[in-house]
């Protein structure tokens, strides 16, 4: 079963006509978990089975459609939605520290929402960077690394002895490398100094209100 959203563009309904999904919107709902098509070759999708399937050990179907939508791309390792815009829709997600063929994912939480990466990417193009690096205490940015590294190893399976995650905040072992991955932590709740810098500046950006008409 091929999980839905792989090209930027494909919708869920889309996907789910493809997949031989005969109830989709009772999937995005969780309800009829166990059901499958009618193929007598018994090739349908038979929901709750995949990490994706609603109900099932990950992330709903349409959550999964969104955030492979947002990134233009099929995800390549779990991840759940962990900060929400007001419409219900993804704004980061946190990604589990390894991807599904093994290979280390240094980034635990990661930016998705459009109009939040277009208002980063806008502060990084005027020297966000520079700005963030000489505006934040060396050792506290040090410290927040150290503890970002370790919230996201310490999700590492007990057992695991291959590649691991490297670096601290987007997998920077010091200093600042990228404002999105900083921000996100910050939306999430992290202790980010940089992420907070960020946030500092977006809201110093917003237009002023106008004059009151009352």
């Amino acid at each position: 079963m091929t999980a839905p959203g792989g090209i930027r563009g494909t919708s869920f309904r889309a996907w789910a006509d493809a997949a031989g999904l005969t109830e989709p919107e009772a999937a995005l709902a969780g309800a009829d978990r166990g059901s499958r098509t009618d193929d007598p070759g018994g090739g349908g999708p038979e929901l709750g089975t995949e990490p994706w399937a609603a109900g099932g050990d990950g992330v709903s179907l349409r959550d999964w459609a969104e955030v492979a939508e947002l990134l233009g791309r099929q995800p390549q390792g779990g991840f759940r939605v962990w900060v929400r815009n007001p419409d219900g829709s993804p704004r980061v997600i946190r990604n589990d520290p390894l991807l599904d063929d093994g290979t280390p994912m240094p980034t635990r939480y990661w930016l998705v929402s459009v109009s939040d990466c277009l208002a980063v990417s806008r502060l990084e193009s005027r020297g966000g960077v520079r700005q963030a690096e000489a505006a934040v205490d060396g050792t506290v940015l040090a410290t927040a690394h150290a503890r970002y590294a370790a919230e996201r190893d310490g999700a590492l399976p007990a057992d695991h002895s291959g590649p691991r995650p490297a670096g601290g905040v987007g997998g920077t072992r010091r200093g600042v490398k990228c404002l999105h991955a900083h921000y996100a932590w910050h939306l999430a709740g992290g202790e980010d100094p940089v992420g907070e810098w960020v946030a500092d500046q977006l809201t110093s950006d917003l237009p002023s209100p106008g004059p009151s008409t009352s």
